[in-house]
């Protein structure tokens, strides 16, 4: 129904886009909403709908190619839109592809809400299908709400990542564990750069 949506970014939370287009907002959500940047430019957001009883969700991407991973991740059992979502909030699709097609399953399951039968299935079902998408895909290098952890930080970029991070199902206690590692970081300065210092962590 819907391919693309070509609007102004109005508002970014840890979950959603907002994109205004001829004065409606679209809340749009995404692997990882701070890889977008609020701004009067129009942007083009590539869209999926996803229809369920009670709810009409579109999900948006930054390129053709993501969101085609996306659509054939949600054609797995056990995967949905969620699930998807986390694991293409990597920022690099080529490392889960190029795990599907190795059999990693070690690597699928540090996912969360993947499990060594989830993972399984992911290989069953996606190996030898991603071809085209393995030679075409390229992840552009990715930049209020309330803060993950009760502290006096002011760092409101490594907040917001910790938070967003939350959304996508990452537990308390793993984000915990690799906070220190990303205070100490004196080379990250977006939220962006949090998150994927810390998904680099995570999946270590």
């Amino acid at each position: 129904m819907y391919d693309y949506i070509k609007g102004r970014i109005d508002r970014i939370t840890p979950e959603y886009i907002v994109i205004d287009n001829q004065a409606i907002g679209y809340r749009v959500f995404t692997p990882n909403s701070y890889a977008f940047t609020s701004h009067k430019e129009e942007s083009i957001i590539y869209v999926h709908l996803h229809v369920r009883d009670d709810a009409h969700l579109l999900f948006g991407f930054q390129s053709l190619d993501e969101r085609e991973l996306f659509r054939k991740l949600i054609q797995v059992s056990g995967i949905g839109p969620k699930g998807a979502l986390a694991i293409l909030a990597t920022g690099n699709p080529v490392q889960v592809m190029t795990a599907i097609e190795n059999e990693d399953e070690t690597y699928l399951v540090k996912f969360p809400g993947v499990g060594k039968k989830t993972a399984r299935q992911i290989i069953l079902d996606l190996k030898g299908k991603l071809g085209a998408l393995l030679d075409n895909v390229e992840m552009a290098s990715a930049p209020d709400e309330l803060p993950l952890f009760e502290d006096s930080t002011v760092n409101h970029a490594l907040e917001d990542a910790l938070l967003a991070l939350a959304t996508l199902g990452y537990s308390e206690r793993e984000l915990k564990k690799i906070r220190p590692q990303l205070e100490q970081s004196t080379d990250l300065l977006t939220t962006d750069d949090y998150m994927k210092k810390a998904l680099t962590l995570l999946l270590m």
